[in-house]
């Protein structure tokens, strides 16, 4: 095999290939991945096809196959290093941080460190920057997600996507100024960088600007079309979330449902999985605010497709969803085989890793006991501190993990814990006064506890924040 000439990829990094198609493909990928491209797959097994003997490309094969084929990515990474002897400096600095991330001995710390050295030697490589920040997020970390986007924002002032990258930390450590800031400066530059889209409603639904934040992103949705499942369905989510957020009418919500996330599922190149951790996020949301009745009947058509074991473990936050759902369903089989695989899967981890999952464990079996009914009991399972944003082990953004703390809130009320709900509740409606269904929430529990003056006050509250939105 010829060892190829040097070229340089589409950020100027230096690598080897001796195929003009390898050096098209790869560019390929970097462009869709940073625009959550439908395409992504197709471009980097094209890539590593092409020639073989070029290291990139096995790397970024490996680590594109690696969540879902180990034996996959372990043979493009044994590819890579056979070809490392002729591979250029920026190559073997992407060989060392994916070893971290995929080989025998998987160490998500020290993939973390790899990562910051090899973005310090090579700053403008912004596929390494997605990589690490993708990292960040799948163990709650936007403190240091935001560090690696600030070490290399000095040489990427200008560049499109920078600043999406830029916004999300941000915005997970609740600085919404700045994330609003930064996310405005990506748009900007690209009207159709999707992560900036993405994270300007963030910083709209987080600050109760449900109205602001279906504008935005219906007038942005024409533009994705492109977008692979996960991005596309998962900003009509957020649509539908702040449609239910701001008590728009059910249809609202249900049209969006129906129309544009379940749609996804008739495309050819469509992956059911990246479908079903919005559609089903937003079903529990339905259920919490009491429409039981529409949010199972639209779980009735997907159950055979949740029990397909073949879709479990693609992520933490799909699995905890997937659990409710075949426990509200009094699918009890099926759920308790789902959360023993879990249980299974954690006592296969290192130690330390094990102490970080125990809570995503904890999580998933009182997720389960809340779709028996078992109230109390969920209590018993998550104590009285509970607070969802502790949980960002299971991979999930401020707005996903949100879902948990109303069930909790729910929870505290419907197990007799009113004093406790209500503290919670007064303190999360200081950082969210606009949001209705936390004032009803309130109000339920004063008058649980019997204070109806009180329960009149957040109830007048409620009802005019839904005046006020779509009215």
């Amino acid at each position: 095999m010829a060892e190829g000439e040097v070229r340089r990829d589409m950020w100027g990094q230096e690598y080897r290939t001796a195929s003009a198609d390898c050096a098209a493909a790869l560019d390929d990928y970097y462009a869709q991945t940073m625009s959550f491209g439908r395409g992504r797959g197709r471009a980097v097994l094209r890539a590593a096809a092409a020639d073989p003997a070029c290291a990139l490309a096995a790397l970024h094969a490996a680590h594109f196959v690696g969540p879902r084929d180990r034996a996959g990515a372990a043979a493009f990474l044994a590819a890579a290093a056979d070809s490392l002897g002729k591979a250029t400096g920026y190559e073997r600095a992407v060989f060392r941080a994916l070893s971290a991330l995929l080989g025998e001995d998987r160490d998500t710390e020290v993939a973390i460190d790899r990562h910051f050295q090899l973005l310090k030697e090579f700053p403008r490589d912004l596929m390494s920057l997605k990589r690490a920040q993708l990292l960040c997020f799948y163990v709650g970390r936007p403190d240091t997600s935001l560090k690696f986007v600030q070490q290399v924002l000095p040489e990427n002032q200008d560049r499109n996507y920078i600043y999406g990258m830029l916004a999300f930390p941000l915005l997970e450590l609740g600085r919404m100024d700045e994330a609003e800031i930064a996310a405005r400066k990506g748009l900007a530059i690209n009207k159709n960088d999707f992560w900036s889209q993405h994270n300007m409603c963030h910083v709209f639904q987080q600050e109760c600007r449900f109205r602001e934040a279906t504008e935005f992103m219906e007038s942005c949705s024409p533009s994705w079309t492109s977008c692979s499942s996960f991005m596309f369905t998962h900003n009509w989510w957020h649509v539908a979330v702040c449609y239910l957020e701001a008590e728009a009418p059910i249809s609202k919500v249900m049209e969006v449902y129906d129309q544009n996330i379940m749609k996804e599922l008739d495309r050819s190149d469509c992956e059911p999985a990246e479908v079903y951790v919005n559609a089903l996020g937003l079903l529990l949301r339905l259920y919490v605010r009491g429409e039981i009745g529409p949010a199972k009947e639209k779980l009735t058509p997907l159950l055979d497709e949740l029990k397909n074991e073949s879709i479990w473990h693609a992520e933490w936050l799909l699995d905890l969803l997937i659990l409710w759902a075949l426990s509200s369903m009094n699918e009890i089989k099926a759920a308790e085989n789902l959360l023993d695989s879990l249980r299974s899967r954690v006592s296969s981890m290192d130690t330390k890793r094990q102490q970080v999952m125990h809570k995503a464990i904890q999580l998933a079996d009182a997720v389960y006991k809340y779709g028996k009914g078992e109230h109390k009991a969920v209590f018993d399972t998550l104590g009285p501190d509970f607070d969802g944003l502790s949980y960002k082990m299971i991979g999930a953004s401020d707005e996903q993990v949100d879902v948990f703390n109303e069930v909790w809130y729910t929870v505290l009320i419907n197990a007799g814990e009113t004093s406790t709900a209500i503290e919670l509740l007064v303190k999360q409606i200081s950082k969210r006064q606009g949001a209705p269904f936390l004032w009803r929430l309130l109000e339920k529990a004063y008058a649980v506890e019997g204070r109806g003056a009180d329960a009149s006050v957040a109830a007048e509250k409620a009802n005019a924040l839904q005046a006020a939105q779509f009215h």
